[in-house]
């Protein structure tokens, strides 16, 4: 399993995408692919806790590590989620330093954080927990997601926070909290994603962005610009603009 962590701090490229289908078989496919980490996304889907925790298994038997978007910032769904067996957690709506500090706090066992203490699968159904405290506080990975303008007012102290690992620019929000939804090329668009850029090189943190359209040249152009914490494409993304290639040449 790539080490995502360490490469975060390195600020090194790794590959990932989303999981929004809530069978094993999606997880497995992908996993196969060659990503380095996938996200059981359980913010725009109907996966449930009980399919994320297959889900969170199937990946990390793959040898791929396993993480999940919640659906908000809140300590008992992180909880859940961590419990569950999950490495970390990209958590969205992250907007002042208050959010971020919750993120951590709700991953991160005291004295750390404040999480909750349980005996589930993460902990070895209660089997190895001295060993998941010793883990989770050091090695367990918490993403900001910037997409919102207030966030990006407030980069530097969500940054600052200890135990952010890194954030990732959820683009399709971000501009739309702007009032130009989608329109990621507009210049007041840019505009902000560029002061992202500025402040995370400022203070030596690794970029991350989704490119919700899975498209190796729109990846390599953000990994010029120096983006480390790469999400491409989204499970049903994929699986339907091969269908559409597939049946579009046929048709014509």
């Amino acid at each position: 399993m790539v080490n995502v962590k360490e490469r975060l701090r390195r600020n090194e490229v790794t590959h990932g995408s989303w999981v929004t289908l809530g069978h094993s078989s999606i997880a497995e496919i992908m996993a196969k692919s060659g990503f380095d980490w996938l996200t059981v996304d359980m913010e725009h889907s109907a996966i449930t806790l009980h399919q994320a925790q297959q889900l969170i298994q199937v990946i990390e038997l793959c040898g791929v590590l396993p993480l999940v978007r919640v659906g908000e910032n809140n300590p008992n769904l992180i909880k859940r989620v961590m419990d569950a067996g999950s490495h970390g957690v990209i958590v969205p709506m992250v907007n002042t330093k208050e959010d971020a500090k919750r993120a951590v706090d709700a991953v991160k066992y005291p004295p750390m954080g404040k999480r909750g203490i349980g005996l589930a699968r993460a902990q070895g159904y209660g089997f190895e927990f001295d060993r998941y405290r010793e883990w989770v506080n050091r090695e367990s990975i918490v993403i900001a997601q910037i997409e919102h303008i207030e966030a990006i007012k407030n980069l530097e102290e969500i940054l600052s926070i200890n135990g952010v690992d890194g954030s990732i620019i959820g683009p399709y929000d971000l501009s739309g909290s702007m009032g130009m939804p989608g329109e990621f090329e507009n210049p007041e668009v840019q505009k902000i994603i560029t002061h992202y850029e500025n402040v995370c090189r400022k203070m030596k943190k690794p970029m991350g962005f989704h490119i919700v359209q899975p498209d190796n040249e729109k990846a390599l152009h953000y990994i010029k610009r120096g983006y480390v914490f790469l999400a491409v494409g989204v499970d049903t993304l994929y699986l339907g603009s091969k269908c559409r290639e597939v049946i579009g040449g046929l048709r014509n």
